[in-house]
């Protein structure tokens, strides 16, 4: 066992380190590689240097082997985007006002925002001294039980379309794949702890599913 709070820095580092290596010792690297590259970045900043010191997750702790696991695929995945962003990629200035870009930006940011947001919500739902599950409210919460799942799927989505390549297409179908029976989880928890938990909310998209 690991405590919480390193065993999320040790998951989300290869992520990060991988990606900046990459975009530093790259052949293919330029301006517009160091955007795209860049947003994975402030994402994955967030997640090892910031999120694992707001949780109050106290004495909690995680198996080693969910550690290893998430850095065994966080080596592969960061590692395939950061040789392709490095090495195979051939983005010019035209990049900028492709449909791709602007479409694969404004997700990423409204994905990211959605994110942070929900996660807040969630690290400050209990009152101080308050114990137990609460039903969180307001914002997306209205209509779907796992709104920070929500907000890292379009995150990664948008990131596939801004990046316009294999590794980052396999991501975002990954991210779908894990994220969307986690939340699908939560929601059945919620609906059998509360007897009075709003039947009208979704698992993780709003008003679909």
């Amino acid at each position: 066992m690991i405590k919480n709070k390193y065993g999320w820095v040790l998951m989300e580092l290869p992520s990060f380190s991988i990606i900046l290596i990459s975009l530093l010792v790259g052949s293919q690297v330029n301006f517009i590689t160091w955007i795209i590259g860049g947003l994975w970045l402030l994402h994955y900043f967030n997640r090892t240097f910031v999120f694992p010191f707001r949780i109050k997750s106290g004495n909690k702790k995680m198996p080693l082997f969910i550690t290893g696991s998430a850095i065994f695929f966080n080596l592969f995945n960061a590692g395939f985007n950061g040789y392709y962003l490095a090495e195979l990629s051939a983005y010019t200035s035209e990049w900028l006002s492709s449909w791709q870009f602007i479409v694969g930006v404004s997700l990423f940011l409204l994905g990211m925002a959605i994110n942070h947001w929900a996660d807040g919500k969630l690290i400050h739902l209990r009152k101080p001294g308050e114990t137990g599950y609460v039903i969180p409210h307001g914002g997306l919460f209205k209509y779907v039980s796992a709104p920070n799942l929500f907000g890292e799927i379009i995150e990664w989505t948008g990131f596939a379309i801004l990046a316009w390549n294999l590794p980052a297409v396999s991501f975002a179908i990954w991210t779908f794949a894990n994220l969307v029976p986690r939340a699908v989880a939560h929601h059945q928890f919620y609906l059998q702890k509360f007897s009075d938990y709003p039947k009208e909310r979704k698992a993780v998209i709003p008003l679909i599913y």
